[in-house]
């Protein structure tokens, strides 16, 4: 990848490869520029770049490098110039348009060219042996060798410019416009299968913008100017449908200009109603749905009657002949007769999708109501007056058809005003939008009703009819055509009739006693006979004995009534339990027919794949051969020339077998002889031509010494020659200079008072202007210094006001940080009091405690002294008082001792000591019930550390003397446990 200081001299560096012939290294190089991250801000630079780029992609026929580069262009250029991209996209489709109408005059010119008598003269053998081959002829040839790959360069690019700009609100206008283009690519060139293709890219296109709304950038359809532009797409890819009688595309067509309507909720302009209109038309005729090509054509009429102004009578007239006549060609009955649940539900939703789609709003929840009727349609063009501006032959026509009974002669009635309607039509000068206006088109569709409206008749009229008659009153068509119209009408009721072949007679209605018209008149007839009964022999009124005679007729007719219900709903059920198994075998055989047809179409799509493959290797493998081939011939007749040229007779190849290795070995033998033989001539040529120059050298020097001296002499005499006449011209200048100044010389004094004056003015005016341009200095340099004054005393100003304002703020800094000071202070004084009044409640609880754990002792001392002295006591009662003493040792209930002190004073007491109590005795043993008394306080475990190495006092030095009160200048070391 090329690394480029500047994107000039990337173009610079793509026209020196160009001009070498090396277009694919510049196409890369290029490439290369424009993908980089390096550029990504728009210069004028890349935009030539862009057009270099383009350029060599149409002439390389690259289209996968012109989109990524059109991709990347759109990131650069999107927010900043999207004119630009514009411009180059509108570059790019002209000229991939221009190479490809050039290939296909170039494919003409070689049609033509080839157009002579003996088309096997100027062959070559590997062109006789392509056609054998390929069996194709020389059009088919030369489009595809020199026509299909341009053509299929400038799909891609329409392709490519619509991927590019389908998110781009920017470039509607040229979305529209290539979508146009492309739209008449396909319709000049016959392009169906492109064509349906690009109605499927513009219709996604359409869907993931309604899917994905968050784009940034994208087309808004709400604005009147963007919903302008898609529906103009819609209306140009619906009418280039029909004309290349693509009517499947046209529908769809439609159903997207419908959806897009319904999205925006907006109808468009009436003209391209018209537009719709009339291509629906086109559309229904085709696909035979008279009813609903009527009613495009009567939506068609509304339209042009209220919206267009200048449609002519004639025009008119011919409109609304053209509704009355594809109402008319509608079947007079119901199709749907005898189909089954689900036949007729989508029916029904058929109905519903093709009223909308032409305008007719319907309720699909509504049941029992006629929509899109062949009769409601009728009685709309008569209440709506479209019968009225008909021509009279179509009035007669409907008048007969549809309110006349003429069973014999309604055909003969029939067929002249046929003749006359038939040569009607033409095109519509007053409305361009609507098609050529044909109503012979309706002309079979009339003959057909025609028909079935006089079998009608006939069949209310006769029992029984011979075929000849019958065919006889009926002169559209033969007697197996009414043959085939009668069967079609019979299977949907609309008459009842037979046809005997072998008695030659066709037979009315249903002789059995329930047919319906049999039925109808044996009801009338009884109801008639049953009224002249009643009048003749009037009822006379009798009391009814009937109750009397059958007292239970009433509860059997109820339970009679109840069975009958009961079995038909058990029927009914039965019916339903067969249709639903019925329904369900058929959608396990459609099933199976799908995964049977499935697995049909991937076996097909594997073979087909297979032999494609086979068919691809083949065909490289022959263009190889062929290649090689072309390639041998070539060296062969190289070679020949070669031999031929150097004199020799007999061919080098004689007897030898033919394959391109032997060619090309023997053709690189002759090059290199060749090369050696050239190299010996030319070193022979060199060595004659050196001494054929030194030989010139030689004989030319005294001819050039020569030569020169006569030329010195020729020019010394022309030197003095130009030396005299420019001397002769110098003197006549000379006079002539004298002549002038002796004439100019009585001018002098006037010349002289004219500068004179001239100068003094000058010089006054110049003397004002100066004293002018003084006090203009003057006053300046006073203002300036006023103004330089002034400013000095605002600076002066500013500076003393934000010095005292400093001043101001570090006094309030310096007062806020003494008072902060104080207060930290008295707070440490007050904290410090705090702690010391807190250390002194402290020492008094402590001198407290200490005075009342003396106090006990010394109670619990005397108390002892009152029971008996230890040297009274028996020695057999000793071994029990430690025991008894235990209970002695425990704390008061009332005070509360930690556990790590009772653990302590229930473990073993401090070592006895050794001096003698004030009885003189010595102290007691462990055994002593009293040793447990004279236990040494508990430490404080704050203070075990500071205290271990000090020896605590025993008991007995505290209680010496006769006092029991401890020394108030010795400290208890004991803490309240409550505040420890």
């Amino acid at each position: 990848m090329a690394n480029f200081a500047r994107a000039e001299n990337a173009l610079k560096r793509a026209d020196e490869l160009i001009n070498v012939g090396q277009k694919q290294d510049a196409l890369q190089a290029l490439h290369d520029l424009i993908t980089s991250k390096r550029y990504r801000a728009w210069q004028k630079t890349l935009e030539r770049i862009m057009f270099k780029y383009v350029e060599l992609c149409v002439d390389m026929r690259k289209g996968r490098f012109a989109k990524d580069g059109l991709i990347q262009y759109r990131f650069v250029c999107q927010q900043v110039n999207v004119s630009s991209l514009e411009e180059v996209i509108k570059h790019f489709m002209h000229l991939s348009t221009e190479r490809a109408e050039q290939a296909r005059t170039q494919a003409q010119a070689l049609e033509e060219a080839l157009d002579v008598d003996d088309l096997e003269a100027d062959k070559r053998p590997e062109d006789l042996m392509l056609s054998y081959v390929s069996g194709e002829k020389g059009k088919d040839r030369s489009d595809r060798e020199l026509v299909t790959p341009w053509f299929k360069f400038l799909w891609e690019t329409y392709r490519t410019v619509l991927e590019i700009l389908r998110n781009n609100s920017k470039l509607e206008a040229l979305y529209a416009m290539t979508a146009h283009r492309a739209f008449q690519f396909c319709k000049q060139y016959k392009r169906t299968t492109e064509f349906r293709r690009l109605c499927e890219i513009i219709r996604n296109h359409l869907a993931n913008l309604n899917k994905y709304k968050d784009q940034r950038d994208k087309p808004d359809l709400s604005a009147p100017e963007s919903l302008q532009l898609y529906l103009d797409t819609r209306f140009e890819q619906l009418k280039i449908a029909t004309e290349l009688k693509l009517w499947q595309e046209a529908f769809r067509s439609v159903e997207d200009i419908h959806g897009l309507m319904c999205m925006v909720k907006k109808t468009p302009k009436s003209s391209l109603m018209v537009v719709y209109y009339a291509k629906l038309t086109e559309t229904f005729w085709i696909s035979a749905s008279h009813l609903y090509h009527a009613y495009a054509w009567f939506k068609l009429f509304t339209l042009q009657k209220n919206f267009n102004k200048n449609l002519s009578q004639k025009d008119l007239q011919l409109i609304a002949s053209s509704v009355v006549l594809a109402a008319l060609s509608v079947a007079p009955y119901d199709q749907t007769r005898g189909a089954s649940h689900m036949e007729l539900e989508n029916e029904k939703e058929h109905k519903i999708r093709m009223a909308n789609l032409i305008g007719f709003n319907l309720d699909p929840k509504v049941e029992n109501r006629e929509v899109l009727s062949r009769s409601l349609l009728l009685s709309e063009l008569v209440s709506k007056s479209v019968l009225s501006c008909a021509t009279q032959e179509v009035k007669d026509l409907y008048h007969l058809v549809e309110h006349e009974f003429l069973p014999l002669d309604i055909a003969s009635k029939i067929q002249p005003l046929l003749t006359k309607i038939s040569k009607l039509g033409g095109k519509l000068s007053s409305a361009s939008s609507v098609p050529e206006v044909q109503l012979s088109q309706y002309i079979p569709a009339i003959e057909k009703l025609a028909t079935l409206r006089l079998l009608q008749q006939v069949s209310q009229v006769y029992q029984t009819m011979k075929i000849e008659g019958l065919s006889q009153i009926i002169p559209f068509f033969d007697f197996s055509m009414v043959e085939k119209i009668s069967v079609d009408a019979v299977k949907h009721n609309f008459i009842a009739m037979k046809v005997d072949h072998l008695k030659g007679i066709v037979v009315f209605g249903d002789m059995g006693l329930e047919s319906d018209r049999l039925k109808v008149h044996l009801i009338n007839f009884t109801e008639s006979l049953n009224n002249a009964r009643a009048m003749i022999y009037p009822a006379v009124e009798k009391t009814s004995k009937l109750a009397d005679i059958l007292p239970g007729l009433g509860e059997v007719v109820d339970k009679e009534h109840k069975r009958l219900l009961a079995r038909k709903s058990i029927i009914e059920k039965r019916k339903e339990e067969q249709e639903r198994q019925l329904l369900e075998m058929e959608r396990e055989e459609e099933s199976r027919r799908l995964k049977m047809q499935k697995i049909t179409e991937e076996a097909e799509q594997k073979r087909l794949a297979a032999e494609c493959e086979q068919r691809r290797v083949e065909r490289i493998r022959q263009e190889i051969e062929g290649r090689e081939l072309e390639e041998a011939q070539a060296l062969l007749e190289e070679t020949e020339k070669r031999i031929r040229k150097g004199g020799k007779k007999k061919s080098i190849l004689e007897g030898e077998k033919l394959t391109k290795q032997v060619l090309m070995e023997r053709a690189l033998t002759e090059q290199l002889k060749e090369r050696q033989e050239m190299e010996k001539k030319l070193q022979k040529l060199a060595k004659t031509m050196d001494y054929l120059e030194r030989a010139k050298i030689e004989e030319a020097a005294p001819l050039i010494e020569a030569a020169f001296q006569r030329r010195l002499v020729e020019e010394k005499v022309l030197h003095e020659r130009e030396q005299q006449l420019e001397v002769e011209l110098s003197r006549q200048r000379h006079d002539g200079d004298l002549r002038e100044k002796n004439r100019l010389a009585r001018m002098l004094a006037n010349k002289i008072i004219f500068q004179e004056r001239v100068m003094s003015s000058r010089q006054a005016e110049f003397d004002r202007r100066r004293e002018d341009r003084e006090e203009r200095i003057n006053q300046i340099i006073q203002a300036q210094k006023q103004e330089r004054e002034l400013k000095r005393k605002k600076i002066f100003y500013v500076r003393s006001e934000e010095e005292r304002l400093r001043k101001l703020r570090e006094e309030e800094e310096a007062r806020k940080h003494e008072e902060a000071e104080r207060r930290r202070k008295e707070e440490a004084e007050r904290k410090a009091k705090l702690d010391e009044i807190a250390e002194k409640q402290r020492q008094r609880e402590r001198e407290l405690e200490e005075k009342e754990r003396l106090r006990r002792e010394a109670l619990l001392g005397r108390s002892t002294e009152g029971i008996s002295r230890p040297s009274d006591l028996p020695s057999g009662s000793r071994p029990s008082e430690p025991e008894a003493a235990a209970p002695t040792a425990a704390p008061t209930p009332g005070k509360y001792v930690p556990r790590f002190k009772r653990e302590r004073v229930e473990g073993s007491g401090p070592p006895p000591s050794s001096e003698p109590d004030r009885w003189g005795r010595a102290p007691p043993s462990q055994s002593d019930r009293w040793g447990s008394v004279n236990k040494a306080p508990p430490q404080d475990p704050e203070r075990v550390g500071s205290s271990a190495s000090r020896p605590l006092p025993h008991d007995s030095d505290r209680l010496g003397g006769s006092s029991t009160k401890p020394e108030p200048w010795r400290p208890s070391r004991a803490r309240n446990p409550s505040r420890g």
